[in-house]
């Protein structure tokens, strides 16, 4: 077996899955990039991130002990915190799904008041103090009809500190304009829990909800003080890649190990500093996995740079899910293609592996907007840059009433009001085109390889 052999096994036995719908990640999975730590601290009230770049990972992380304590060197004040999960995806008695949501709001109930009551409900369990918990309208009703009851338990003497997290919170309607008014009200809930101390909140927004109207009451600029991002530079995405790869199994994981130059320490394997910054260190390991050069000279990139550049969105944003399944489907299509190549991942599988990533993308995004599916979707085939006319033309053809034919109800786009111009930049916003400074449209290959547009020179789709 060869080392290229065996470090392709590593690869593909190594955990480099993002998605633990909603299960406590491994210890080894965790990797914290400094952009991440502000975050993380309990005084980051709202923390805003596109999909796949760890919003749901941390909700999951920080809910374990023993995974907060890999955070300990850096975040000491998670220290003895209690952890309370007030909405996930992973539906919880602890909080109101969005059926339950759904009929409170029929009901007149306002959605800073379910909030608090989702709140006081974490509080009274913590505190031992018993409060009406036979359903969510019980617990409204307490609240509004005896508020000083409810001051006084918030207003208790505590012996703990705790905090409270709130993700997913685009499952809690299928509605823009509820689902604002809902997150509207519970960043209203949060500033109100902030005049509590010891108890703290952390909100993860997607960021096209920030972008919204839900800042839109007074005092959220004390919300929009604590704002912090969840972002991954091209030097963070290599370590986490590293990070996930050192706890691979022998031999392979062996030669990784001595690659990356990991030492174990707390219980797992660690990376040295200049492994998780932009450095020649980095660019050094990742040559000896990939190789020098996207093929057989310099002019075709570094694969270095050209893996994470060519899964970015229109924003320059590329996500770690991204980037961990494209790695793992280049070294899946090596082994299948090019199992006697002297490097452990072939260019053109790197290729390839964008494609997959592509794919996941365009999968992910016709869950989250079924109607983006429905738009792009015309537009297969196409050569990009091309004129916005080209764009129009194409969905005028399939869509002669406008987009209105083409809505779902869930999250539909939010500018049909003003015709194509409304949708191009609503696409525009999530990252899925962008407008070239000679006002041609582009597509980033993150999005157009799985959409089966075509451009001269880069990746092509998938036949």
């Amino acid at each position: 077996m060869t080392d290229a052999t065996a470090v392709r096994k590593a690869i593909l036995d190594a955990p480099l899955e993002t998605s633990n719908h909603g299960e406590t990640p491994q210890p080894d999975t965790i990797y914290a990039p400094l952009s991440h730590m502000k975050a993380l601290r309990l005084d980051a009230h709202v923390v805003v991130g596109g999909r796949g770049v760890g919003k749901s990972f941390w909700t999951a992380a920080l809910q374990s002990d023993s995974l907060r304590k890999t955070l300990r060197s850096s975040l000491r004040e998670l220290d003895n915190v209690v952890i309370h999960t007030g909405f996930a995806s992973k539906e919880s008695p602890e909080f109101p799904n969005a059926d339950a949501l759904a009929k409170s709001l029929a009901a007149g109930t306002e959605p800073y008041d379910i909030w608090r009551a989702v709140i006081l409900r974490w509080v009274s369990k913590v505190s031992n103090i018993s409060i009406p918990m036979e359903n969510w309208n019980a617990t409204v009703t307490w609240l509004k009809e005896k508020p000083e009851a409810a001051v006084n338990l918030m207003q208790q003497p505590r012996s703990w500190r705790g905090l409270i997290i709130f993700d997913a919170l685009d499952r809690t309607s299928a509605d823009w304009q509820q689902m604002d008014n809902i997150v509207r009200g519970l960043l209203r809930a949060v500033l109100w829990l902030k005049t509590h101390p010891g108890l703290y909140a952390k909100v993860f927004l997607r960021e096209d909800q920030a972008e919204r109207t839900v800042f839109n009451f007074p005092d959220a600029s004390k919300l929009l003080a604590t704002k912090a991002e969840l972002s991954w530079a091209r030097h963070d995405l290599h370590g986490l890649l590293w990070q996930r790869l050192a706890s691979a199994p022998d031999p392979g994981g062996q030669i990784i190990r001595e690659i990356c130059s990991a030492s174990f320490s707390d219980g797992r394997w660690q990376l040295p500093d200049d492994m998780k910054r932009e450095s020649g260190a980095q660019k050094i390991a990742f040559e000896k996995i990939a190789g020098p050069w996207m093929g057989r000279d310099r002019r075709r990139g570094i694969p270095y740079t050209w893996s994470i550049g060519h899964l970015a969105d229109g924003r320059g944003q590329t996500s770690p899910r991204s980037f961990l399944a494209a790695i793992r489907q280049a070294a899946e299509d090596s082994e299948e293609r090019y199992p006697s190549h002297e490097f452990a991942l072939h260019f053109e599988s790197i290729k390839r592996g964008i494609q997959k990533a592509s794919d996941i993308r365009v999968a992910e995004v016709a869950e989250d907007y079924p109607w983006v599916t429905d738009i792009l979707n015309t537009l297969r085939a196409l050569n990009v840059p091309c004129n916005y006319s080209e764009l129009v033309t194409r969905w005028s053809e399939k869509f002669p009433h406008g987009l209105s034919s083409a809505d779902s109800d869930r999250l539909p786009a939010q500018h049909t009001d003003r015709g194509w111009d409304g949708i191009r930049d609503d696409l525009q916003r999530l990252g899925l085109i962008e407008t070239k400074k000679d006002g041609r449209i582009d597509m980033p290959d993150l999005y157009r390889v799985g959409f089966g547009l075509g451009r001269k020179g880069g990746v092509a789709p998938k036949a």
